[in-house]
């Protein structure tokens, strides 16, 4: 079932205000009244934040990017103000110009780069409104007079992937297998496809649609510190041979060089670093959760197609694009204390009774047990009288509230499948 699909009963509906409390947050009535047209990222279960009216995806964490943005651009900055006034003069023929200029033009390819991995959907996989069922069985969603809290589906199923077996988890919050290299990601709330990681310096989850970005950011950053760390030694060697001083002495004169070398040091060891760790990712063809979680072996990795296929996948196979149209408008019934969509395209036929149930990681499944045992507790003092042909002891307590079945049990009642039974036990409480 798609995102917004709805589940209906044919049952009749009771007045709102007759329902419990619990009831009333499980089922709504879907006039065309108070129904209204939102967009699917105005009803996103996940923990994203979109932008631009769901153009823009980001994670939970977005405002790391602003730091991260602000460690980019703070060298970048020193450098061209203070560093580069002495390369313009030193170098001939408008060579210091180059040196400026390429510097701001890799400080906004990083940016950029910086944005592509942030802001776009890194291939969440749609969540379903109810569990599937299981191949080759007879399980059901639906109660049907049982006392079992919901579907039993296997934990892992087995894929075949290159030959190999792969195991596939079932998602409790998505309520989906999750495809071979995907993974539920708790920072995000989602299931993204081949996840690597949940970044925090860029506010996103890392996946199948991003990572090609991710891996160009971290390098192309590393070339950022390295170029400002190569340019800044040179002004320190331009000031040693022009005073004929010490390195000490030049640091001195240039304390922002200094400054810089250490940081964009310190940076390039860690970028550096990261970008090393994902080439060695991509020749072999893991992710960071793959090489964390199961260390795999070179002839175990189902997924390794060679060195040169592998990077071929990574950086010349086109992206996929996104499963989810977060600007596609939906139907919200809003008297429904939370949202249930349904999108335009499925719009009701007039066969289909208007009473709605939502349905939504187990939602439906969400009857209490305490409230199933009063229930059955007092069908049964009911059934209790009609076996035994007893009237019930007169006690202080009011004898009408503890015989009078409520409307909130026939409408329990008949989602167990006990409605008829209810009937006849009502009648005879009745004579009593």
């Amino acid at each position: 079932m798609r995102v917004g699909e709805k589940m209906y009963s044919t049952s009749n509906p009771m007045p709102t205000h007759q329902l419990s409390d619990y009831n009333r947050g499980i089922m709504g009535s879907h006039n065309d009244s108070d129904a209204r047209n939102l967009r699917v990222y105005q009803t996103w279960k996940g923990s994203n934040i979109f932008c631009l009216g769901g153009r823009l995806v980001f994670g939970p964490d977005v405002r790391s990017l602003f730091l991260t943005i602000f460690l980019i651009m703070i060298p970048v900055i020193l450098f061209c103000a203070f560093v580069s006034q002495r390369l313009i003069n030193d170098f001939q023929h408008q060579l210091g110009y180059y040196v400026v200029a390429i510097c701001v033009v890799l400080t906004a390819h990083v940016i950029i780069l910086l944005f592509l991995t942030s802001a776009r959907d890194p291939g969440i996989i749609p969540r379903n409104l109810h569990p599937p069922e299981d191949e080759g069985s007879s399980i059901s969603v639906d109660w049907s007079g049982s006392q079992v809290a919901g579907p039993s589906l296997p934990p892992t199923k087995d894929v075949i992937v290159n030959g190999m077996v792969v195991k596939v988890k079932y998602c409790q919050t998505c309520l989906l297998y999750r495809p071979p290299r995907c993974s539920h990601c708790s920072i995000c709330n989602n299931c993204v496809e081949r996840f690597d990681h949940h970044c925090p310096w860029v506010g996103q989850c890392i996946g199948k649609r991003n990572y090609r970005f991710f891996f160009m950011f971290v390098s192309s950053t590393t070339m950022l510190c390295l170029y400002i760390l190569a340019f800044c030694w040179v002004n320190i060697r331009k000031i040693m041979d022009t005073y004929h001083c010490n390195m000490w002495t030049a640091f001195l004169k240039s304390p922002v060089s200094g400054i810089l070398i250490l940081y964009t040091f310190i940076c390039a060891w860690f970028v550096g670093g990261l970008t090393a760790f994902h080439l060695y990712l991509i020749f072999t063809n893991q992710t960071t959760y793959e090489n964390f979680r199961y260390r795999y072996d070179g002839k175990m990795n189902p997924y390794n197609l060679g060195c040169i296929h592998n990077v071929l996948q990574v950086f010349f196979s086109k992206i996929p694009k996104s499963k989810n149209k977060f600007r596609a408008k939906v139907r919200v019934n809003s008297s429904s204390s939370y949202a249930s969509s349904m999108p335009l395209g499925d719009s009701l036929s007039p066969e289909v009774p208007k009473r709605s149930f939502d349905i939504e990681v187990g939602k439906r499944q969400a009857v209490a047990d305490e409230d199933f045992e009063a229930i059955q507790s007092q069908i049964d003092s009911v059934g209790g009288l009609e076996r035994c042909g007893t009237q019930p002891r007169h006690t202080n307590w009011d004898h009408k509230a503890n015989w009078e079945i409520t409307p909130d049990i026939h409408v329990l009642a008949a989602e167990f499948g006990m409605e008829s039974g209810l009937a006849d036990r009502q009648k005879i409480s009745g004579d009593h």
